[in-house]
Order: structure tokens, then sequence, then C-alpha cells
């Protein structure tokens, strides 16, 4: 009759088995999801207890849901076992397939290990095939088809027929335990994609707050501000730019977007622009105004991404610094020229005097080619002495290299115009100014100050310097002048002095002695000035006292 009967047992224990394994896939959560397959082993595979044990991340095994015992249940869940008990577990007894069943026999040696265990009371078997209340029957899970990646390990006790499973049972259980794992593994999945899709959520919020963080930062800094393209055809194109950097340039955004930084630097910057540019960094240069006027600014540099791969952008910090600017070159102003006058004054003189010589005195040349070699340096000399065979050897010539572009300046010769022009430096003292300044007081010795060097400064070219050394001592530097051509010059200029100077309703008259002097590669500042000065009074003491004062 049992055999008869067996064929109705197997569908109805199928039924069953497609029911829990329906039910799997109904669980929403891994929680639901774990307690689902241990009830489903008391509810579709006839047994009294059923337990899941599941890998935790550190490879130690969990009982993660139990079923069948509520005492058991609020006992042992959550427990842990070690994952080399577990490995001995799955290695001991006998192998039905993939699962291992643990006679009595040998599982009293288990009774001390740390896997938790719960232990059902019963009868001594009285049958071969009978379960002892000591028989473990274990189903692993794998995670995926095929391998042997431990997902998790189903523990059952106490078939209700109370015998230990046939083919049939074993089969079931097995079917059930991969089935199990699936169900397992997709909740995992699911619950994953869960986590990430809520970090993703708040990256993203985190982002568009950082976003309006950033747009606030950059529409309403109270200092200018753009993103420029970095790369391409378009490189420097103006991409965004703030209201503060319109109002600075005085042009709106939509104008703004068809330049580039490099289409308003002022030329002489173009250079320091590119640098910072490609280097980053900070800059101080001047920028166009819609009105043509240019503007001083700091520019600060820093090169961002708009994703990990994504292109880069130059965003530029524009800062006003006009005001200081004007302050720094007033203040270089004022250290450079003289209080009264605003001429140069003698340390401004120097300096330009000494930029003009070198100390490398000049040697006459009598034909072209030694002029060339004079004036750019005596190739063959280069060649034989500047270089030696195990690279650059040799000494340079005093004052300058092979090569040295530098053009000396020299001396015309007085007495024979042979058309040599040099840098004359006519050193001019005002004859009559001390009795001025002691009858009519400073007040009216500053005005004829002031007058002279107007009158002196309009005489000139344009590159030609006049500067006060001090006192009522003047200095005119004039480049590219003859002997005779330095004479007119002081001519000019006496008579440009002479003429009365009316100072609150009163006309007093100065004179004016000049010395012509030349500088010359090979002096020293001093030594020039030295020598105009001593021809100055030599020009002085050769006139008349009448002939000296102008009036």
């Amino acid at each position: 009759m049992e055999a008869e009967s067996e064929p109705y047992v197997r569908l109805a224990t199928m039924r069953q088995l497609h029911q829990a394994v329906a039910d799997l896939n109904t669980a929403r959560s891994l929680a639901d999801t774990l307690q689902t397959v241990a009830d489903g082993i008391v509810a579709g595979l006839g047994y009294e207890l059923g337990c899941v044990n599941l890998v935790r991340p550190d490879g130690d095994l969990v009982i993660a849901a139990f079923a069948g015992n509520a005492a058991a249940e609020a006992l042992i869940t959550g427990r842990v076992g070690s994952r080399a008990s577990w490995e001995r577990r799955l290695s001991m007894g006998e192998a039905w397939d993939d699962l291992r069943f643990i006679p009595h026999t040998e599982g009293w040696v288990l009774l001390d290990d740390d896997v938790p265990q719960w232990h059902t009371e019963g009868p001594e078997p009285r049958f071969e095939d009978e379960w002892h209340p000591l028989d473990r029957l274990y189903a692993p899970m794998y995670a995926s088809a095929g391998g042997r990646d431990l997902l998790g390990v189903i523990s059952v006790d106490r078939p209700r027929n109370g015998r230990r499973p046939g083919a049939w049972g074993r089969e079931a259980l097995q079917m059930y335990a991969s089935q199990a794992a699936i169900a397992i593994s997709n909740a995992r999945l699911r619950a994953n994609m869960q986590r990430a899709l809520v970090r993703l959520e708040r990256e993203q919020q985190a982002l568009r707050a950082s976003e309006e963080s950033f747009r606030q930062a950059f529409e309403y800094a109270p200092s200018g501000m753009a993103i420029a393209e970095m790369g391409g055809d378009q490189q420097g194109r103006l991409l965004r730019t703030n209201d503060a950097l319109c109002r600075l340039l005085g042009r709106p955004a939509s104008v703004m977007r068809r330049y580039s930084f490099a289409d308003l630097v002022h030329p002489e910057d173009i250079g320091t622009l590119l640098r910072t540019s490609a280097e980053g960094g900070r800059a101080e240069l001047r920028l166009s105004r819609r009105d043509g006027t240019y503007l001083w600014v700091s520019l600060r540099n820093s090169v961002v991404a708009d994703t990990a791969d994504g292109p880069r952008f130059l965003l530029t910090h524009v800062e006003d610094i006009e005001e200081r600017k004007r302050h720094e070159l007033n203040l270089a102003h004022r250290a450079s020229h003289d209080a009264l006058t605003g001429l140069p004054n003698s340390a401004e003189l120097k300096s330009r005097l000494s930029a003009r010589i070198c100390e490398r005195p000049h040697s006459p040349a009598t034909t072209a080619i030694e002029a060339l070699d004079a004036a750019y340096g005596d190739v063959e000399s280069s060649l034989t002495h500047g270089y030696q065979a195990d690279g650059y050897e040799g000494e340079a010539a005093p004052g300058g290299g092979p090569f040295d572009h530098h053009v000396h300046a020299v001396a015309p010769d007085p007495e024979h115009d042979d058309g040599t022009k040099g840098l004359a430096v006519l050193f001019c003292d005002l004859d009559g100014f001390k009795s001025i300044n002691d009858r009519f007081g400073h007040h009216t010795g500053d005005a004829v100050l002031i007058e002279v060097a107007r009158r002196l400064s309009t005489c000139v070219r344009d590159g030609d310097t006049v500067a006060r050394l001090g006192g009522d001592e003047f200095v005119v530097l004039a480049d590219g002048l003859g002997a005779a051509d330095a004479a007119d010059l002081a001519v000019r200029l006496r008579n440009a002095i002479i003429p009365p100077i009316r100072v609150d309703g009163r006309a007093v008259r100065v004179g004016a002695s000049f010395g012509i002097g030349w500088a010359e590669c090979g002096m020293t500042v001093e030594e020039v000035l030295r020598s105009a000065d001593q021809r100055m009074y030599v020009e002085k003491r050769s006139r008349s006292k009448v002939h000296r004062r102008a009036g």
C-alpha cells in the first residue's frame, strides 16, 4: 500500500515545495526573505524546525532566521558560529549529493564547538532509518549555480514522519536550498540597489545643494568672477561672468561671452596673462573697460573639472586693485621724482644714466667692420676664445660677452665734427636765484624753480630727460646729439630761462650757466656728472658777473 501511495506523497510534497518557492518571491526585503526561507522549511518540506545561517562579510555565519519553535528562535537568532567550525561540520558525516548528514553516532563531538545549537528531546530510535534527536542535516546554499561561493547553510531537524529523508526528500531539500540561495541573492541585490539608490539620491541632493551654493557664491560675490574654457579652439573664451565683473568692466553678460581675457587685456600685459592662464596662480594686469579706459585688476586662476573625467575649466577671480595701483604708482613716482617740480630726482637721473653706459670703455673703430665688431663683439675672437672643444669655456669680455648688443655711448670730438652722435649731459645752475630767494622768500623761490622746470621741459624732445638735482641745479640728458647740437640746445635752454617770471604780481629774472658733458662707456655716473658740473663752472667763470646775471 505504501508503494501505491508514494506518487501521491511526492505530488503533495511537490505542491508544498512549489508553494514554498513561490512564497520566496513575495518577500520584499532581505529580512523577510530569510524568514520566509525558514518558514518554508517547516510549512513546505515537513520539518518541525528550520534554521537559516547566513555568511557575514567577515566569513563567520550568523543565525539570520529560525522557524518552528519560538523559544529557540528567541534564544539563538543573531548568534554567530565561526567559519572554521562550519567547514568542519560540512566535511563530516555522509554526503547526500550537496547535502551533509551527520548521524548522532558522529555528531557528539560537535556538542562543545562554537556553533549555536538547539537540542530537542525524544526517544531513542527503534529502526535504522528513524531520526535521532542528535542527528544533523545541513543544506549548503551557494551564491551561483555550479559555484562554490558559500552563501549560507540551511539546517533542519525533526522530520514530521520521524524518519530520515529518503531520496525524494533529499532532492526536495536540495532543490529548496538552491531556490533559497537565488532568492537571498536577489534580495541582497535589491537591498544593495536600494542602498545605492538612496546613496545616489543623497549624493545628487548634495551635488544640487553644492551647485546652488556655488551659483549663489558666484553670482553674488562682491568681486568679479568668470569661468573660461581650457583647451581647444575656444581657449580662454568666457563662458560665464557674474554681475560684479560685468559692472567692473561696464559690459553686460551677453557681451562678455563674446570675449576672452586676451581680447580685454592691455597689450603690454598679454605675456603676463598667457603665463597665468597656463600655470595658474595670480597676476596683476590691466583690463579694458567699455569706455576704452584700462583698469588694474588682480587675477587669481584655478583649474576645475566638471566631473572626474570631464572637461576642465578656468575659474578666475577678478579683484579691482585700481586704487592700490594708483597709490603704488604715486609712491613710486614720489620716490623717483622731485616733490616741488615733478621732475625726475637725482636717484632717477642716475638710474637712467646708468642704464645707458657700461663699464667697458669704447675702443675707436676705423672701419665699418671694426665698428660692427665693437658694437656686437668680435665674432672671430668669440669663436676662437669663447667656445672650446669641450663646450662653453673661456672668459667673456668685461661688461658683456660675445654678440653683446649694447650700443656703446661715445663722446663727439668738439674740435672736429666727424658726425659722431653721443649722449649729451647738460648741467644747469641758475644765476641770481639765491638773491631772489633771500629777498622775496622761499615761496617766490619755489615758484621760480617750478617755472624754470616747465620751461626746460618744453624745450626738449619727448625722449630727453630733464631732472632736478637739488637746490637750483638741473640736468638735461639728450641722446643722439653732436657737439654743435648740444651747444645749440644749451643756448635754447638759456634763452628760455631768461624771460621774466611773474610771481604774485612781481616780475623776477634769473640767468643760467650750462656745462656740457658727455656720457661715455667706461665712465661711472658720478664721473659723468662731475665732468658736466666742472664744465659748467668753467663756463660760469668765463662770463662776467654782469652777463651771468640776467637782471
